[in-house]
């Protein structure tokens, strides 16, 4: 038998299980924590569902949308009152564009001349006043006249082929005449021609220089002489020089070698600025004494008409230009036509003006200057004694307008 004490716990002795109460307890306890999810979830939907006042004031007041485990996203809400777009503005049929045209000033070179081939000065105060410009019969507003003694850039254009004695002496002591007129500040080139042209001396202010490339002109090698193509070649050359340009022809003016013909170095002087063209015929008094002792032959030889063509050409050649051709009758003329045509280059009236035709399609334009009074009449001028004086006022026929693409 026991004793009663054996029966007695204290309380501060330790509790002994046996095997099996452990594993129900344990049992017990895996149980309760397979519950406790459950319960949380639960629990929390309902704590989303209703949310204290004081969360819901950490809401922005201009956001919306879900919440998350974070706390609310904030998305922006689309304005209530936005702003109604403007309709779409009709396209016009054709397009709104703007063109702006750059009319080009055109310059014409004009001289008052007398009836005996001087120059006339005119103050320029009046030549302002009376100068009226007419272009394809139109007449133009003249923005400016000017006058001034400006240097010579020119070149001098010889004939020199086996042709003719008569014509070889006059070319060379018409081109010696020349250079006599010549002053320190000009600028001189000589080109001579047979059946093609040669440089002779190239742009200088060497009067000496210029006599000298003259005297090497001694014997020339052949008979045959290309005026047209010489003169093309030339004023291409002188295209490239900047500025007004004078080209002095002395030469009989036939033409036997060329490959241009006549219309084709017409229409190159017609498309040439800045260039004026003074001519001078050689062998007018050989010409006059052949057609003096031939006055008994009937008819009229072939070579009178080749030369009477060959001097209208050069005619033409210079008034085109706004020049003037001469043909001296003997020696002691080449001086004072040389003279004269030094004069002229540098005294001469620049009018410029901007076209009322503002097209730029590459055509001719003729011209027409003149000197007029009050009422579109001629104006008179007069001498010391108050006699009119009769005149001419040169200036060139017209002009090619440029093309838009140039």
């Amino acid at each position: 038998m026991y004793r009663d004490n054996h029966l007695k716990l204290s309380s501060k002795s330790p509790v002994h299980c046996s095997p099996l109460s452990a594993g129900v307890a344990t049992l017990v306890t895996f149980l309760i924590l397979c519950s406790i999810p459950a319960i949380a979830q639960s629990g929390g939907d309902t704590g989303a569902q209703q949310q204290s006042p004081s969360q819901q004031d950490q809401v922005p007041a201009a956001a919306g949308g879900p919440t998350g485990e974070s706390g609310p996203i904030a998305v922006p809400k689309k304005s209530e009152e936005q702003p109604t777009p403007p309709p779409p503005k009709p396209q016009p049929e054709n397009p709104e564009y703007s063109i702006r045209v750059n009319v080009p000033e055109v310059t014409v070179n004009a001289q008052i001349m007398s009836k005996d081939g001087r120059p006339i000065p005119l103050p320029l105060d009046i030549a302002e006043q009376h100068f009226k410009v007419w272009e394809d019969g139109v007449p133009q507003k003249i923005d400016s006249v000017t006058k001034s003694k400006a240097p010579i850039t020119a070149v001098l254009l010889v004939e020199f082929a086996a042709t003719n004695y008569n014509f070889m002496y006059d070319a060379l002591n018409a081109s010696y005449a020349f250079a006599q007129q010549l002053q320190p500040q000009d600028w001189i080139g000589v080109i001579y021609f047979d059946v093609k042209p040669h440089i002779l001396l190239d742009f200088t202010q060497n009067k000496q220089a210029m006599y000298a490339a003259l005297n090497s002109l001694q014997f020339p090698g052949f008979s045959e002489t290309d005026i047209f193509d010489s003169m093309y070649d030339t004023l291409d050359r002188l295209d490239r020089v900047p500025g007004h340009k004078e080209l002095v022809v002395v030469a009989s003016g036939r033409d036997t070698f060329s490959k241009i013909t006549l219309d084709q170095i017409l229409k190159k002087i017609k498309a040439t600025h800045n260039v004026t063209i003074y001519t001078v015929c050689t062998g007018e008094a050989f010409l006059e004494f052949m057609q003096s002792a031939g006055q008994g032959t009937p008819g009229i030889n072939s070579w009178e008409l080749d030369y009477a063509q060959a001097k209208n050409q050069m005619n033409a050649f210079a008034r085109m230009t706004g020049g003037r051709s001469y043909a001296p009758r003997i020696l002691g003329e080449f001086p004072d036509v040389f003279r004269e045509i030094a004069g002229a280059i540098r005294d001469q009236y620049t009018i410029s003006y901007k076209p009322t035709n503002t097209k730029q399609d590459g055509t001719y334009r003729k011209l027409r200057v003149e000197l007029v009074g009050p009422d579109d009449k001629p104006f008179v001028l007069k001498d010391e004694k108050n006699k009119p004086i009769k005149y001419t006022v040169i200036a060139r026929d017209g002009y090619t307008a440029k093309h838009q693409v140039e």
